[in-house]
């Protein structure tokens, strides 16, 4: 078996797999062909990728030269694969939202008389599946799960835009932004940011069509988190700068501009602005002030609960362990990140709190957090928390000394990413 081979066995194409290391595609090509040899700085996230030990990978690297490089477009050892389900909701997402465009250029009149006659179906309905696809989304361990609903939500809504006009359009435009935060969101967690970033650009796209400023401000948000999480907080700051002048615009009962400001707070902190981050916090804090029903439980999810594990997580990528420990500790013990609940939130604070053990060396504190984080990670097949705990072993360095922690550093290699 050579580097492709073993690529293939994990289910990853040359795409998915060089998302997951953070490298171009062709760079991995080149890898698999051996036309250039693996960066030093890339050996060890390339081998955890493959749930490989270094002297594997150097075993499967001496086998490889000679594979062709694949073609950009979709391969055949993806027709069965993970990767087949994303392109499938990707295409309805651009047959929805060009029908969408076609709907809405067509004169009033003609619109009218073309869809006179065809059963009327309530919007409502559409509302009501999205909203119980988000609620899914949260309670389901294994988020691959909602997949197949929302191709199908998906294809409904496209069957419906080709038979509205007007105002009708709109509201189902609205329909289509929401459901295009979900399937973001599902390609996220799987660490399929370009994926993730091509809906939520759908998602603004259609929710500007529909003239909901809050649904345009939320895939904004979510699309700068992408950015966020990859480390261009520069780019996310300019993306969250339009998010909030367009929740300016919204409605001012919701928390819209307050999650806006919550995200900028992570993005300032990326760039070492403590002043700037504080300010943003500040901001976010002001939901609290908000009367009634800030949130929806679907693409508006802010509320202020998760204000305490933000500020730790900020004070961590800030370097303020001391402030950091302490937020991070309460928020263990606060709604959804109690046991059980919420295992995406509550596996990031337990990294975090891994982080700020292995920043002061102590392997104690290292074993105890990364190991509930490791559980939770198997528990859900979260690519989310996988990549975080990977993050995190490559950052070990002497702790790795630890028999623990060196057994504890191999558990999270045998992680999948995908």
């Amino acid at each position: 078996m050579g580097l492709a081979e073993r690529r293939k066995t994990l289910g990853y194409s040359q795409e998915g797999l060089a998302h997951v290391i953070g490298v171009d595609r062709t760079t991995v090509g080149r890898w698999e062909s051996g036309k250039t040899e693996i960066q030093p700085s890339l050996r060890q996230k390339y081998a955890a990728a493959l749930q490989l030990d270094l002297a594997e990978l150097d075993v499967l690297v001496a086998k490889s030269p000679g594979t062709p490089p694949e073609p950009a477009g979709p391969s055949s050892d993806d027709d069965y694969g993970p990767r087949n389900i994303d392109d499938m909701i990707r295409r309805e997402f651009l047959r929805t939202l060009t029908v969408a465009g076609a709907w809405t250029s067509l004169p009033a009149d003609e619109a009218e008389a073309l869809a006179e006659g065809v059963r009327r179906q309530t919007f409502d309905d559409f509302i009501r599946i999205n909203g119980h696809l988000w609620q899914v989304y949260q309670l389901a361990r294994a988020k691959d799960s909602v997949y197949p609903v929302v191709r199908d939500q998906l294809s409904s809504l496209t069957k419906a835009l080709e038979s509205r006009s007007g105002r009708e359009v709109r509201v189902l435009c609205g329909a289509a932004g929401d459901l295009f935060q979900l399937a973001g969101e599902l390609a996220f967690d799987r660490n399929r940011y370009l994926d993730a970033a091509a809906a939520y650009t759908l998602a603004a796209s259609a929710s500007k069509d529909a003239e909901s400023f809050d649904l345009w401000a939320c895939s904004l948000t979510r699309h700068a988190y992408v950015d966020v999480y990859e480390g261009r907080y520069r780019e996310a700051v300019d993306t969250l700068s339009a998010a909030e002048c367009i929740a300016r615009r919204g409605d001012s009962t919701l928390s819209t501009r307050h999650w806006v400001a919550a995200v900028q707070a992570e993005a300032f902190a990326g760039l070492g602005d403590l002043t700037a981050c504080e300010r943003a916090l500040g901001e976010a804090e002001k939901v609290v002030s908000l009367v009634g029903t800030v949130q929806n439980g679907g693409w508006l999810r802010f509320d202020g609960a998760r204000l305490a594990e933000e500020r730790g997580a900020r004070y961590v990528q800030l370097g303020r362990l001391d402030l950091a420990e302490h937020a991070l500790r309460n928020a263990l013990g606060q709604g959804d990140l109690t046991e059980g609940r919420s295992f995406r939130r509550r596996g990031s604070v337990l990294v975090n709190l891994a982080a700020i053990g292995a920043k002061r060396k102590d392997p104690d504190q290292v074993i105890t957090y990364a190991g509930e984080a490791l559980r939770l990670a198997r528990e859900s097949s979260s690519g989310y928390i996988a990549r975080r705990l990977q993050t995190l072993g490559y950052g070990l360095g002497p702790l790795s000394r630890d028999t623990r922690v060196a057994e504890l550093k191999a558990e999270i290699g045998t992680l999948s990413m995908a």
